[in-house]
């Protein structure tokens, strides 16, 4: 991963902070200043300096945060949101979530110290699929539920879902299960505005083999190693 990243996942700083760090040459790699923020390096394998202080490996810990609605998935928001570190507990501080939910979106949301997990999880071609629990405006039909499977081109982009079932449906709204299987910006709602639906009400309820349960919204639990296995068959899993 790029350098500016896995200061930001390592918990460091946030990524806009660490690339300004990077450019002001505060960042050594392997005993050498680097001041290119995508420079490309293996965390578990670098020695990092920031400020001259070495950045030791941090201990392995993997957690599950509900994410409540209304709170935003960076360390600091310049608009003075409410962000989910607000919510963790300060000895979580030093977790990097994995990937992001937008402001209005709640559930699952994994957290780790593991950055090679973590990059693994997030690169498309592994297809790690990701379970929402989906409220829109409007009749839903088959025929757009097909339609959605299939895909549709935006802006130069195509959108889909792996899946989407239809749970409940009526001229005033429905309510879907939609399976993602990439994780891009706001995906689920650009894929059903597209369709003309607005999402209403919007939650991720698994993140490949791991869900969310009965968590309640804006509380955690720790996930072990053996549970990450089990959850992501091939993913890379630091020490243990």
């Amino acid at each position: 991963m790029t350098l500016a990243r896995a200061l930001s996942k390592l918990g460091l700083a946030s990524r806009s902070e660490a690339i300004t760090r990077i450019l002001q040459g505060e960042v050594a790699v392997n005993g050498r200043v680097v001041r290119d923020p995508g420079c490309p390096i293996v965390p578990e394998r670098t020695h990092i300096r920031v400020a001259g202080s070495l950045v030791s490996e941090v201990p392995w810990r993997t957690i599950v945060l509900h994410k409540p609605r209304g709170t935003v998935t960076t360390r600091k928001d310049p608009e003075g949101r409410p962000t989910i570190y607000d919510v963790l507990p300060l000895e979580l501080a030093g977790l990097a979530a994995v990937g992001r939910l937008d402001l209005a979106t709640a559930g699952l949301l994994l957290l780790t110290t593991d950055t090679q997990l973590a990059h693994w999880l997030t690169e498309p071609a592994n297809g790690v699929p990701r379970t929402y629990l989906v409220t829109v405006r409007g009749l839903v039909t088959p025929e757009t539920a097909s339609l959605l499977q299939r895909g549709i081109d935006t802006r130069g982009e195509r959108l889909s879902a792996e899946t989407v079932a239809i749970r409940k449906a009526s001229r005033r709204e429905s309510h879907l299960t939609v399976v993602l299987k990439e994780g891009r910006n706001r995906e689920v709602r650009r894929l059903f505005l597209c369709a003309g639906h607005e999402v209403t009400r919007l939650s991720r309820v698994a993140f490949g083999g791991i869900v969310l349960g009965r968590l309640p919204a804006g509380r955690w639990r720790d996930v072990s190693r053996e549970e990450i296995r089990e959850a992501f068959p091939g993913a890379p899993v630091r020490g243990g």
